[in-house]
């Protein structure tokens, strides 16, 4: 199971919406939407079941953000860089990564995996402290790995030049 690919599919991605998902307003602000989920399921101690309103905007704003930009001028920053790698992590199967890479995101995802458990748990108990914890340690995984991206981007493109470069010299 590649939570990636299945997450891409749920989202349904295409090609346009990548390119315009690169603009780094888009993924800077998507990255609100774990706080924000978080927040809107909270909110059900204040406002009970019409805190599922903001639960649907939350769930609309994670489909709708990567549309919502305009294709980038420029591709020369740290997120859009982040976003580009993150497409050749996800064709990793069809267009392998470097090995060190792909240790790395697994345990990246797996960290992920778990702050996400602890958030879960934080929401069930009404537990702000596990709710935070669960917050920040699958925030900070999931920005290693968009780090671990830019660097992926960076290995991935070097390899493509030099290719490139071989194939047009033979």
């Amino acid at each position: 199971m590649d939570i990636g690919k299945i997450s891409e599919r749920v989202m349904t991605m295409s090609d346009a919406d990548w390119q315009r998902h690169m603009n780094p307003w888009s993924g800077w602000s998507r990255v609100t939407v774990l706080p924000l989920l978080a927040l809107s399921i909270w909110s059900h101690v204040w406002i009970g079941w019409a805190s599922i309103f903001p639960i649907i905007l939350v769930l609309v704003w994670t489909w709708l953000n990567p549309r919502l930009f305009g294709v980038p001028q420029s591709t020369d920053n740290w997120m859009s860089q982040g976003i580009m790698g993150e497409r050749l992590w996800l064709a990793k199967k069809d267009h392998p990564i470097p090995q060190h890479h792909a240790d790395t995101t697994f345990v990246l995802n797996i960290a992920s995996g778990i702050g996400l458990f602890l958030l879960v748990l934080g929401l069930w108990f009404l537990d702000a402290g596990l709710t935070l914890a669960g917050l920040i340690m699958s925030m900070g995984a999931k920005l290693w790995f968009l780090d671990r991206m830019v660097w992926l981007k960076a290995d991935m493109s070097a390899s493509l030049t030099k290719i490139d470069q071989a194939s047009t010299e033979a």
